[in-house]
């Protein structure tokens, strides 16, 4: 097996890249005052990158996925993070054997 040197220095620029801005947002985070809309927007960040990456995967693998990710989010608003957990995993698992 022959290493593609082009193929290897992107892989590695782009580890840098992402290594320097985790490093620079743990460094800046510290600086920044945020309050009123700027804190609200840094609030949905983290829910906003979590769909982003279960969505893709949960409305392209099938009903069963898709309705499951339904009911998850819907219990999401109501449940503590760990039954929310067990519920969106109980209802894949019941949807993937009745469907």
């Amino acid at each position: 097996m022959s290493v593609d040197t082009t193929t290897l220095l992107a892989i590695l620029a782009m580890a840098a890249v992402t290594y320097i801005t985790r490093i620079a947002g743990l460094f800046v985070a510290d600086r920044l005052v945020l309050t009123g809309r700027a804190k609200a927007a840094f609030d949905a960040i983290p829910p906003a990158v979590l769909v982003a990456v279960i969505a893709p995967t949960a409305l392209t693998t099938g009903w069963a996925e898709a309705i499951a990710a339904a009911i998850t989010a819907i219990a999401a608003f109501r449940l503590p993070l760990l039954a929310t957990v067990a519920v969106g995993v109980a209802s894949v698992v019941l949807l993937r054997g009745v469907i």
